[in-house]
Formats: C-alpha cells, structure tokens, sequence
C-alpha cells in the first residue's frame, strides 16, 4: 500500500475511499448542511506528495476568497499557511487506512476543520499530542520524508508547528477532538484576547503578575514590549506596581485602595 500511495500515478483508482482529499466549502458560520455549499465537493487526488500540496493550495485558494467585516471595510480571511500545511500533512500521513473513508476539509466562514480517518493513534490524546510522538504508519512518514522539499520533517513537530503558527497571527490555538472513528482538527478565524485583558483575567484569582508570567501567558517575547502592556494598564488606572521587595522580582497587581 505504501509503494501505490507515494509512487501511483492514481493511487485512488486502487484504494477508493482511501486515499483522496474532500474540499467542501460552506458559507456559513454554522453547521454542515447541504443548502449552505458554495459549489460541489472537490475530490483532490494523485500520490500523497503532490495530493498534500494540492489541498493545502485549494485550501488557501478558498479561503482568501472569504471576507469578513473589519473597523471600517471587508477584510480578507487569513490562516497561517504552515498550520493549514501541517494539519493536511497530519491527516494525510497519520490517518487510518484501514478504514474507508477520506480526509474531507470543510471551510466555513469562521473555520476549517480537518477530519482524519480513524482515532489517534497509540498513547496520543488531544490534551498531549504537541508533547508525545507516536506514528501510524512510520514506513510511509520515513519514505516521503526523502524526497525533495518533503512535506513532513519526520521530528513529530507537526502538530507544534500548527499551534505556534497560528499563535503569531493572534488566532486561538487548534481545536483537536475525536469522534467515533475520526480525528477532528479546527482552526478558528476567532483572535485571542489582547495582552491587556489576559492580564486582567489573570489578576482575577492571582494577587500580582510579573514580567516573566505575563510573556508566558501572553507570547509577548520581549521584556520591553511587557513591560508597555504594564505601562497601559497603569495609564487606565488598572495596574499599580508592588511596592520592590528585596530579592524578589518586580511585579505588579491590581490597585488597592
């Protein structure tokens, strides 16, 4: 099976239902239903090398055709192409084959979800698939990994990539869950709260927060850029500083008083 998936000019033509790629696009913020589908299903198919890139180019082809309502025009959807890479890479490469289905991508107006063919594999579960490693079918991970420009780097970073990729563009990480006999995967159009308010929301059950907690709570690399968030919050009125306390960090918390 691995020799028909990676060098079959239509591998699909000897594993039906196994082995392509199903775009649906649905102009909808809902559900999945047949009267929201913006044209008929298209069945990506060829070797899992080119079938990976093809669906991630249709993917984003769909995608910027979607607009939504910003502070004063229509705005373009944007995804971070190397979550959409790396989440089409995964459920291509990792999926079940043995059950007879294939990978169906749905575009909605506010997300895209992945659905793979057969549940996690091994130990993994959604709550510790970016810290644990565990291949389905390794043999076919290892041969495509040689080729030219592979689409997988064979580290198990996969996964990791997506989440931080999606982080820089301020977006919610993906949402990973499982079905019956499927892995869902689902990228929200939907931005994280602004570095202001999670610092808020933190300093709701915690009595003070220091420069290196809200970096990592917020992904703010930089001491200076923090410390501006702080700066902000103080200008509100919402911050005060913590009296300094030799051999303790500064912090801050909210104003007493």
């Amino acid at each position: 099976m691995r020799g028909t998936l990676l060098f079959s000019d239509n591998p699909q033509a000897i594993l039906p239902k196994r082995s392509a790629i199903k775009i649906l696009r649905y102009q909808t913020k809902k559900e999945a239903e047949r009267d929201f589908l913006a044209f008929d299903p298209l069945t990506i198919e060829g070797p899992v090398y080119t079938l990976i890139n093809d669906a991630v180019d249709q993917v984003k082809q769909t995608v910027e055709g979607i607009e939504k309502l910003g502070d004063e025009k229509m705005e373009k959807i944007v995804y971070p192409e190397e979550a959409l890479h790396e989440i089409v890479t995964n459920a291509v490469l990792h999926r079940d084959y043995s059950v007879a289905s294939d990978v169906q991508i749905r575009i909605f107006d506010n997300r895209v979800e992945i659905e793979s063919p057969g549940r996690l594999p091994g130990h993994v579960t959604p709550s510790n698939i970016t810290r644990t490693q565990f291949a389905r079918n390794p043999k076919l991970v290892r041969l495509i990994n040689k080729f030219k420009n592979p689409p997988n780097k064979d580290v198990g970073e996969g996964v990791k990539t997506a989440f931080e990729a999606m982080g820089k563009l301020r977006l919610k990480p993906p949402q990973i869950s499982e079905s019956e006999n499927s892995v869902i995967v689902i990228l929200r159009h939907e931005s994280l709260a602004s570095p202001e308010q999670m610092v808020m929301d933190y300093l709701k059950d915690e009595p003070e927060i220091t420069n290196l907690i809200a970096r990592e709570l917020t992904g703010i690399k930089s001491e200076n850029s923090m410390k501006s968030v702080f700066y902000r919050l103080r200008e509100r009125g919402q911050l005060e500083q913590v009296p300094k306390v030799k051999g303790k960090k500064p912090a801050w918390r909210k104003p007493i008083g």
